[in-house]
């Protein structure tokens, strides 16, 4: 009944017409045929400093540098003697590793040197290394390109380990360490499979339409299965900026109206002096940013200047850099005195900022806000009296930290639904680049539906599959390549 289906999945399996301009698992590495070495810990005085190698002359390296000069067992830690290749100095008593290629990180002859972290030793070493012919120093990065080149890892698992060196907060090394495990790689494959999957039925549509034995609905088939990776793509889509906010870090901007304790409140909350705090009002001037962990989350947090009609043309121009940086905003810290609910200038912030934005966010705008009533200190008894459309409100005081817990939890659950939650849910889209390929993929998917012709409806379906496996591989192309690892650190 399906004569030649399994032929026409093959076909459909041979690398569709794509976007990319090569196919395959990733370009080589730059020298890929040269041996490199790298100091891959820190820099610096340290503990144990750890050298590594990649490449055809690592075990000619080993044996060169150790005595004895037998290579030791392989992934087996031994304690060895190294000495210079050329003098026979002495250069220092270390742990040795052996990773015979392919069962090694890079899929190459790798070899590891576990030496005493001072200077004068890992500089020794590293010459030593250098001395033996075949060997050159590493590029950044190159030990991970190689990786890819040698299909130990996917494009996107490239750039999650890019992200979980370079991670500074909780969320992120969790977010990182889901990319670095293969899970957006899976996920994507899954998805190709099913493009494989009604191309095939398309295939066999074109080539056994008039046969009787062809079963009936296949074209409907493939329709069904194209519909149902729509609502996927599309629910990933929807989510793209939370995982670009969750790498690169949310924007949190602090405002109120001046003198609410919107620069006490940045100090407290990034536990340094970012900001001058003054009785006068209009202190600040101008947007202040400083990076923080905000409950595990990575934010901008951003000082602005009071908003009031401002006193003179700096202070008017602050204000105007405040306005624009609120449009800019992922989450508002509206911060206001609570012990001056009634003031002019609270009642003028309430009406032109507070209350707008809250309904806006009833309307479906993405922009979130919390409300800090700060001074609570000098409050004589019970919260202040705030109508319900104004909630969430916090009450706190910056002065004795009463109130800061609080306020915490509540940034935690809001930087949640900001940026994502990488211990649950399907993995995030961390990078334009991700979102370009699955808008590109969904794009082709459009063209199949409206496609008059079996023909271009195939094609499109080739086209589609070739954007998700470009989001995997990177299609080949030097320039994605060295973009993406440009960030990579040298021993990396």
């Amino acid at each position: 009944m399906w004569r030649g289906l399994w032929t026409l999945v093959a076909r459909a399996a041979r690398g569709p017409s794509r976007p990319c301009t090569r196919q395959g698992s990733g370009a080589p590495a730059p020298g890929s045929g040269a041996t490199i070495f790298a100091l891959s810990s820190g820099q610096g005085r340290c503990g144990i400093a750890v050298i590594r190698t990649s490449g055809p002359a690592s075990g000619h390296a080993l044996r060169s540098l150790t005595v004895p000069r037998d290579l030791p067992p392989a992934r087996r830690a031994c304690l060895r003697l190294l000495t210079d290749p050329r003098s026979g100095e002495p250069l220092d008593r270390a742990l040795v590793l052996w990773f015979p290629g392919p069962q090694s990180f890079t899929g190459e002859d790798c070899a590891e040197f576990h030496v005493h972290g001072g200077p004068a030793v890992v500089s020794g070493v590293l010459q030593a290394l250098g001395r033996v012919p075949g060997l050159r120093p590493a590029e950044a990065g190159e030990f991970t390109r190689r990786a890819f080149a040698h299909g130990k890892l996917s494009l996107t698992e490239v750039e999650g380990l890019a992200d979980l060196i370079h991670a500074e907060t909780e969320v992120q090394r969790r977010q990182a360490l889901r990319q670095l495990d293969g899970e957006l790689g899976h996920l994507c494959h899954g998805w190709a499979e099913t493009l494989t999957k009604a191309l095939a039925h398309v295939e066999a549509y074109i080539d056994f339409g008039e046969d009787d034995n062809l079963e009936d609905g296949i074209l409907e088939r493939a329709d069904s299965q194209v519909q149902g990776l729509e609502v996927a793509l599309n629910a990933h889509l929807r989510d793209a900026r939370r995982g670009q906010r969750l790498r690169l870090g949310a924007n949190v901007v602090v405002t109120g109206p001046p003198n609410a304790g919107k620069s006490s409140l940045v100090n407290l909350l990034s536990r340094k002096p970012v900001s001058i705090v003054s009785p006068e009002p209009g202190t600040t001037r101008d947007v202040l940013e400083t990076p923080v962990d905000l409950a595990g989350f990575p934010v901008l947090l951003s000082d602005t200047a009071g908003l009031r009609e401002g006193e003179g043309p700096v202070e008017q121009e602050g204000v105007r850099r405040a306005r624009e940086r609120l449009e800019q905003a992922d989450l508002i810290l509206a911060v206001l005195d609570a012990s001056d609910l009634a003031s002019p200038s609270t009642c003028n912030f309430l009406d032109t900022v507070v209350t707008p934005t809250i309904a806006q966010s009833h309307n479906g705008n993405s922009q979130r806000l919390l409300l800090v009533l700060n001074k609570s200190d000098l409050l004589l008894a019970g919260d202040p009296d705030l109508s319900p459309e104004l909630s969430p409100h916090l009450l706190m005081s910056c002065l004795t930290g009463e109130g800061l817990d609080g306020l915490l939890e509540a940034l935690r659950k809001e930087l949640t639904a900001v940026c994502g939650d990488p211990s649950t849910g399907p993995p995030l889209l961390t990078r334009a680049r991700h979102q370009h390929h699955l808008q590109g993929c969904l794009e082709a998917l459009g063209h199949y539906k409206q496609a008059k012709d079996v023909a271009l409806a195939a094609e499109a379906l080739r086209i589609a599959r070739g954007h998700l496996a470009c989001l995997t591989s990177g299609g080949g192309t030097e320039e994605i390549l060295d973009i993406i690892f440009q960030d990579f650190c040298v021993g990396k």
